[in-house]
């Protein structure tokens, strides 16, 4: 047995919550002779949808040009006014004013390109009439490639230009000629003298007659498969190993509008989330994604307004031979061979009372085990999960509210978990869960509601690894509940799940690296039960405004991906975490979550060949910690690794980039500094 320790690093300013000096020296015990079920690789899985058009305006598609198909008229006017939805990023915006004149511009609703409209401009004279789209970022040396759908009267002149100055310098202008009365692709080069983050690009005709515009792309030459290439090579380093594509914008939303040309793609309402959706990214772009990162894609059907029909055509249209229907689908648009795309969601957040299609659960069991029949039909080795929802998650989102119980019972008539096993159960390989816990608040069990509470960082980091424990307790009562089902063969698919960001400490950039790591440490301590984890949001393990670089939540992810270990080793302590505000099967387990080395939460796990045992500690606290190691079962080499994450000094905002820092051990010290705010990884050999 050996002791071990690491070069204690100055890091940044923390929460602003000082633990005063324990009185009792902080121990650990790590005992490799326990040792739980392997760590499922998915556990490292993302989660997206097109939430607030977080693949467009500077997110990881290339595009640059908005409202590239016109779904908006195009006006002087800027404020479209308010539009139906649930919420989003505000009231939309036009981007497209019109040149020459605003009756120069008319939608040509008759001779549509794409959608319900296309762009008309009535050319008359030398004096240029188009349209015209500021705010494009772009730098010098950049190449932008692109392409137009144009149409014309044979007297008409078209221009394409972008500008980045006011003088003649200040443009490159590309002249397009064979221009027809029927629609065509033109394509566009252009390469920026400047940097500039609010370029324009016109698009303008002279002579005489109509020009009509079906569409604009531009991007950067060196995007990938439509994605920007920064964004790819940031995404490859974090190591996604699942991308699940879903959200609350699905149960709106018909995939098969979303395949072939995406130029002629309709853009589309999306009603969920208050926004024009280009429509742009669909499913051979997502799949697209998942090849370039090397992830397995985890589809999510619409069980909110689609159909059984629709499901099981997408399955084929992702797994079909090319002969089937949808297989030709999907040839033709490029990609002859299936994707054998093997895990399917049905559904998302069902149970609540946003969700468009939302009904009650005894009606909603049926609608499941229509679409599972139906897509095994289709392809009978595909792997369901089903929307899933314990008394915690029901209780949190207010959705036991629609049923009028503030707080889900488990076994009620309103548990949807319940519901789910007794009438689906032969229906899904998995359940889903969803964790976005309220840092900041507490259920009152008097108020019967959410409140506002004061606690410390700690205990603040504490809340979404106490979701976690939630959840593997719920799934322990299930067990009692259904004697007859064996809960560890209905595995958890943790597919969303977010810390809350609720003013004072949380606004730490290390706090979402901090709580969720502490939430990976919940899921490996107890591994048998989960097979899917997907961290809300793909895109929010990223910061893509100018050039994309990580953030301390993606580096987060990068850490435990490539560096712990697969088989967990249990870990002991001398001091057991402290209990949270809050109510049991609502927002807190029964049993604390973490380690019993508060403040710090300790993970351990053996690599797969069992040469390396890894081990990893949180400190979430503004103070610097230490803790006694010892080992039993195995014998360590005298040296090893640490790999560190924590905010440097200068790091300012959410946004702020972090990175891990390395340190060979060359001593062992009987004591381990754990410095505030950080991750700390350790590699260490075995003999």
């Amino acid at each position: 047995m050996r002791k071990f320790g690491v070069i204690q690093v100055a890091l940044a300013a923390g929460f602003g919550f000082a633990l005063t000096a324990p009185a009792q020296q902080l121990t650990m015990t790590v005992d490799a002779t326990k040792t739980g079920a392997p760590i499922s690789k998915f556990i490292y899985g993302q989660f997206t949808e097109n939430a607030n058009n977080n693949f467009y305006r500077g997110g990881l598609w290339a595009e640059m040009v908005e409202d590239r198909k016109f779904y908006y008229a195009i006006t002087a006017a800027q404020e479209i006014g308010p539009t139906p939805g649930r919420g989003g990023r505000g009231a939309p915006r036009r981007v497209w004013t019109p040149l020459g004149g605003e009756s120069a511009v008319t939608m040509d609703q008759n001779n549509a390109y794409s959608g319900k409209q296309s762009a008309a401009i009535a050319v008359d004279g030398a004096s240029p009439r188009g349209i015209r789209q500021s705010g494009l970022a772009i730098k010098k040396g950049q190449r932008y490639t692109g392409r137009v759908v144009l149409s014309s009267d044979p007297g008409v002149e078209v221009q394409v230009s972008l500008i980045w100055g006011t003088d003649p310098a200040g443009r490159q202008n590309i002249r397009i000629t064979g221009i027809g009365p029927t629609y065509r692709k033109f394509p566009l080069a252009f390469a920026a003298a400047v940097d500039s983050p609010d370029a324009s690009i016109e698009i303008t005709g002279t002579g005489k007659g109509a020009l009509h515009i079906g569409a604009v792309s531009l991007m950067p030459a060196d995007n990938v498969k439509g994605w920007r290439a920064d964004s790819i090579r940031a995404l490859k380093e974090i190591g996604p190993t699942m991308i699940r594509y879903g959200g609350n914008f699905l149960s709106d939303y018909d995939w098969r509008v979303g395949v072939g040309d995406p130029d002629q793609r309709p853009s589309r309402f999306d009603y969920a989330w208050n926004q024009m959706d280009p429509n742009d990214v669909g499913t051979d772009e997502i799949l697209a994604l998942n090849a370039l990162l090397g992830s397995e894609p985890y589809m999510d059907v619409n069980s909110g307004f689609g159909d059984a029909f629709s499901a099981a055509q997408w399955v084929e249209y992702c797994n079909g031979a090319p002969t089937t229907p949808m297989g030709r689908l999907r040839a033709a648009a490029g990609h002859a061979a299936p994707y054998n795309v093997k895990w399917w969601n049905i559904g998302n957040e069902m149970y609540g009372p946003w969700q468009m299609g939302h009904m009650a659960i005894k009606q909603y069991t049926i609608k499941h085990n229509l679409f599972a029949e139906a897509m095994r039909r289709v392809d009978p080795t595909i792997k369901i999960v089903a929307v899933g929802a314990d008394p915690a998650e029901m209780s949190t989102t207010g959705s036991g509210r629609a049923y009028g119980t503030p707080v889900v019972e488990f076994g009620s008539p309103t548990d949807w978990n319940f519901a789910m096993l007794g009438n689906s159960l032969r229906n899904f390989d998995a359940l889903s869960e969803h964790l976005y816990p309220k840092n900041g608040q507490a259920f009152d069990p008097g108020k019967q509601d959410f409140v506002p509470v004061e606690e410390s960082a700690v205990d603040n980091a504490r809340r979404l690894p106490n979701r976690v424990k939630t959840t593997v307790e719920a799934w322990e009562e299930y067990q009692k509940l259904v004697p007859k089902v064996d809960m560890k063969k209905i595995p958890i698919a943790l597919d969303e799940w977010l810390a809350g960001y609720r003013g004072g400490a949380a606004r730490s950039p290390m706090f979402g690296a901090l709580t969720s790591a502490e939430a990976l440490h919940e899921m490996f301590r107890n591994s048998e039960w989960f097979v899917i984890s997907a961290y809300t949001h793909l895109t929010g393990l990223v910061n893509g405004r100018r050039e994309t670089v990580i953030l301390p939540v993606g580096r987060m992810f990068e850490l435990y991906r490539g560096h712990f270990g697969t088989i967990p080793v249990e870990v002991e302590g001398n001091r057991p975490q402290h209990e949270v505000k809050g109510t049991v099967n609502v927002d807190k387990p029964k049993v604390s979550s973490g380690s019993a080395t508060y403040p710090l939460d300790v993970a351990a796990a053996f690599t797969a060949d069992r040469k390396t045992l890894t081990v990893a500690i949180v400190n979430p606290s503004d103070a610097d910690q230490e803790i006694e190691a010892s080992f039993q079962g195995v014998s360590l080499q005298p040296s090893g690794k640490l790999l560190r994450l924590a905010a440097p000094e200068a790091a300012a905002g959410m946004g702020a980039a972090v990175n891990i820092e390395e340190t060979a051990l060359t001593e062992i010290p009987a004591k381990l500094i754990i410095p505030k705010q950080s991750v700390n990884l350790y590699e260490l050999p075995v003999r």
